[in-house]
């Protein structure tokens, strides 16, 4: 029986998202399969983060591309965008503390992406008087990935309804991010 690798992934990315210290023992139960066929996939943790890693840059790269960052204003482009992540946020919660996806020479690429396309939006939002200009384009994609992060582990732990969960990313970023005459 083949194993359907993109099930693996995402029960992995569901557990590690909730529990971010689950045992490959853990992750095997929660997809479903043994051990040993986890590890026929995975060598190890390492690689299972590194393909998690890999899903995360490819499904924000979709919910980047579906937002559609070039049309209406940069604030409806951010509202669209933070509704477009939401159903990943998740999975970027436990990438986001993952420190070896960040260290040294191996880093993925994936992510200087990400970065540019957010703070190409910020910049738009700058250039067009909506966003403060005292405020870099790069430290508000990072402001927005920890209030994603934030949202995230809060909508899990139950300390916020998962209804509110645009309404919070979205209000708090743009409150600190707006103008002010």
């Amino acid at each position: 029986m083949a194993v359907d690798r993109e099930h693996v992934l995402r029960s992995a990315a569901a557990l590690l998202t909730r529990k971010s210290t689950a045992t490959m023992d853990e992750v095997a139960r929660a997809a479903g399969i043994s051990r040993a066929t986890l590890h026929r996939q995975f060598a190890g943790r390492d690689a299972l983060v590194r393909a998690l890693e890999a899903l995360g840059i490819e499904e924000c790269e979709a919910a980047l591309d579906a937002t559609r960052l070039d049309e209406g204003t940069a604030q409806e482009a951010l509202r669209r965008l933070v509704k477009e992540l939401e159903r990943v946020a998740g999975l970027l919660a436990f990438l986001y503390t993952e420190n070896q996806l960040f260290e040294g020479e191996g880093q993925n690429e994936g992510w200087a992406r990400l970065d540019a396309r957010m703070a190409a939006l910020f910049r738009r939002g700058q250039e067009g008087g909506e966003f403060r200009i005292d405020l870099s384009p790069a430290w508000l994609t990072e402001a927005l990935y920890g209030l994603m992060a934030s949202g995230a582990w809060a909508v899990t732990e139950g300390r916020v309804a998962a209804k509110d969960f645009h309404y919070m990313i979205v209000e708090l970023l743009l409150g600190g991010a707006l103008r002010r005459e």
